[in-house]
């Protein structure tokens, strides 16, 4: 399970770069001249539905590629401003794939989601993952052909709580989200398996500061929780230097960042969405997979891209020194489920 430090209520800290006046005025004038691919992206995703496999932002060219499976759906594309890359299996095609996985192939260890780049499932599987349990997993992948694609994953897929300096509740220590608000009660999110685990939350392993309480909590098939503010807590809408601004959908290819109150800030990039992770208390779905790293304490994190929060850290494998794979719960599940918004 992972969790993020509140600063008492606050958020990580992320690193500013200074720019040149000419050069700002350069990088301005892109902003504007380029659309947005999180736009661009849930637009046609609305558009075609599960006639495509997903969409990914080519890192050479900067454009966001949309997979389709006709000539027709190709030239909806063109005019959205995307590039439309004809491949063989339909969304609808690759969600069937998911299904059979879900009835074959869910143990503890796995893990699976489409992967728009290579127009297949990718079933990850972890070092826990051994004997009869690996054999019917790898028998399922085999009987979908080239639709599903294996990997074998470094380290065990896990929850990650620890004890340390953040937030804390019981015997753990987690990590502070994003601070939301309703009308004018004030809260912040974090990890679902972090709220089940505590009533109330403070900012020292002393339990002597009291930071808020848990409202509500939701953990397996969801990872998210929400904690109310205890009155004269601080809370800011930023993590740290980093104001945020809005909520949003993230995307494959797009560069992201995440904060914790084990390993600080780590950035990477999204590599799936609507990711099925397998862990040994439960599955959850829908999640956001990435190349950040994190580690034991970084449950409840916030993931974000400049100004516009994109998810909770719920869990992964590896860590911040070989790295790994660190799956996350978008955070507009968590904003619908509660009825709150970022501020």
């Amino acid at each position: 399970m992972r969790f993020t430090a509140p600063r008492r209520a606050g958020l990580i800290a992320a690193a500013a770069t200074l720019l040149g006046g000419s050069l700002l005025a350069a990088s301005a004038q892109a902003a504007v001249s380029q659309p947005d691919p999180s736009h661009i992206a849930t637009k046609l995703a609305q558009r075609l539905g599960s006639r495509s496999a997903g969409s990914y932002l080519d890192r050479s060219t900067k454009k966001l590629v949309v997979t389709v499976t006709s000539k027709s759906d190709a030239s909806a594309v063109r005019q959205a401003g995307a590039v439309p890359r004809i491949v063989p299996f339909s969304g609808a095609r690759l969600q069937q794939a998911i299904g059979t996985l879900d009835r074959t192939a869910k143990v503890p260890g796995t893990a699976w989601a489409v992967d728009p780049t290579t127009d297949q499932v990718v079933l990850s599987v972890d070092s826990s993952v051994t004997g009869s349990k690996l054999v019917q997993v790898t028998s399922a992948a085999q009987q979908l052909g080239s639709a599903v694609r294996m990997e074998y994953v470094p380290g065990v897929f896990r929850t990650e709580i620890s004890g340390g300096d953040a937030i804390y509740g019981g015997q753990y220590r987690c990590s502070l989200g994003f601070n939301v608000v309703s009308g004018s009660t004030y809260y912040f999110l974090t990890a679902g398996h972090c709220g089940n685990i505590a009533s109330s939350w403070y900012s020292n392993s002393s339990h002597t500061s009291l930071i808020g309480t848990t409202r509500s909590s939701t953990f397996p098939g969801h990872d998210y929780a929400i904690v109310t503010y205890a009155s004269g807590v601080a809370h800011p809408g930023q993590v740290g230097s980093q104001d945020i601004t809005s909520a949003g959908s993230a995307y494959v290819g797009e560069s992201v960042t995440r904060r914790g109150s084990t390993t600080g800030i780590h950035s990477g990039s999204v590599t799936a969405l609507n990711q099925t992770v397998n862990y040994s208390e439960g599955s959850v779905t829908g999640m956001i997979r990435t190349t950040v790293c994190a580690e034991g304490g970084d449950s409840g994190g916030p993931l974000y891209s400049g100004t516009t929060a994109l998810g909770l850290t719920s869990g992964g494998s590896g860590d911040c020194t070989s790295g790994g794979t660190t799956f996350f719960q978008p955070v507009t599940a968590a904003l619908s489920a509660y009825g709150v918004s970022v501020y």
